[in-house]
């Protein structure tokens, strides 16, 4: 089988999409599937990747994020599916790439994957909590007949966590598959945990204290991760205590992060970290994670600090909201500062180590990164057949 994905936020400079898509590479060798990623760029250019292909198709840059490009036509795209000819072609955004992949003539069953919920990602995020995310949904019921409209042109819809599939059916897009991710069980694990190493990170946020809770947090400076409202709450919650807030990654919102954590005790913002192995070490040597995106359509962050053993903080809604349970982990309403404030407050308040070994046994039900393609691949693998059933009719 050979699949070739119309990979429109892909980026050597990205977070969640790149990691996907190189996981993505590698599965598909070791599967024997032929996987070629067709991606927006400066300059056209190919490369052989982890046993797969990348295209890069030059395209303008996108304004506000110089890390990514956008598709802008879609001849020199649809030229190349034309060449490689794949079984299935797979759109993976909601925006250029997807009608690009959707309007190619070429006889290939075809994926719309989303990586993205663009309603949580924007509107919700910057009107949460002064709307519910219901009345959200509500307001920008165009965009749902817009996506509607587009998955009618695809065989599938593949969402990547069940939550993700339920919420897409619910506002009419058409044929939606849940496919959920997974973590990489070589890379993220409580054993990684290394009491040193959580010292120094306590020591990064001007913690003196060996015994203060530390958490970490790993995610895009964008406004869908709501790190201005964790840093609010964070400050609420460290008025008469002493704690640690490491805050992983960056991006457009990067200096403004910088700014606000300045003023905040216990902040540290540690940057960019491209290593993996760097990660989940220092995610498995916090004492909690918190998240603040209520966005994601799987939150892969998530899975990974709980198969590290760590308790979690995360809000009621998207895709984190799957991997909070009471036995090791706090929820909070989505978007309120005050609300996770609180959740903090009840998170140290426990057991440690009990929230930890629950924690551990948690992260055992995730699903690895094999078990979420050899579903994706057995899905595309049935599409396939349909299809040629159907030409051959």
């Amino acid at each position: 089988m050979r699949i070739v994905d119309v990979s429109e936020f892909f980026s050597d400079f990205g977070g969640g999409v790149r990691t996907y898509v190189h996981q993505k590479l590698e599965a598909s060798a070791k599967a024997g599937v032929e996987t070629v990623i067709i991606a927006p760029g400066p300059a056209d250019k190919r490369e052989r990747r982890l046993g797969g292909e990348i295209i890069w198709v030059r395209s303008p840059v996108l304004p506000f994020d110089h890390r990514y490009y956008l598709f802008a036509r879609k001849k020199p795209v649809q030229d190349l599916l034309d060449e490689i000819a794949p079984d299935v072609v797979e759109g993976s955004s909601t925006w250029r790439g997807a009608w690009i992949a959707r309007s190619w003539a070429g006889k290939a069953a075809r994926a719309l994957f989303l990586h993205q919920d663009p309603v949580a990602v924007y509107p919700q995020s910057f009107l949460s909590p002064a709307l519910k995310a219901e009345r959200v949904d509500q307001l920008f019921a165009p965009f749902w007949k817009y996506l509607a409209k587009l998955s009618s042109g695809f065989d599938a819809t593949i969402a990547p966590s069940a939550v993700f599939a339920r919420r897409l059916e619910r506002n009419g897009v058409a044929r939606a598959v849940a496919c959920p991710l997974g973590v990489d069980r070589t890379l993220f694990g409580p054993e990684r945990r290394n009491e040193s190493l959580r010292r120094e990170m306590l020591a990064e946020c001007g913690v003196a204290d060996p015994s203060a809770p530390l958490f970490v947090a790993v995610s895009r400076h964008h406004p869908e991760k709501r790190l201005p409202m964790m840093m609010r709450a964070f400050a609420a919650f460290t008025r008469d205590r002493s704690a640690g807030l490491y805050l992983i990654g960056d991006g457009p919102m990067w200096r403004s992060v910088v700014a606000q954590a300045s003023r905040i005790k216990g902040i540290a913002v540690a940057g960019p970290v491209t290593q993996r192995e760097v990660i989940a070490a220092r995610l498995a040597s916090a004492d909690y994670f918190v998240h603040g995106g209520a966005a994601e359509t799987f939150g892969l962050v998530v899975a990974e600090a709980l198969v590290s053993g760590v308790p979690i903080v995360a809000p009621d809604q998207g895709g984190a909201s799957e991997f909070v349970h009471p036995a090791f982990g706090e929820s909070y309403s989505a978007g309120d500062a005050g609300a996770l404030a609180e959740a903090l407050r009840r998170i140290v308040a426990r057991d440690r180590r009990e929230l930890a070994l629950a924690a551990r046994a948690g992260g055992g039900r995730v699903g690895a990164p094999g078990d979420h393609f050899s579903r994706l691949f057995s899905v595309y693998g049935s599409l396939t057949a349909a299809t040629r059933e159907r030409i051959a009719a």
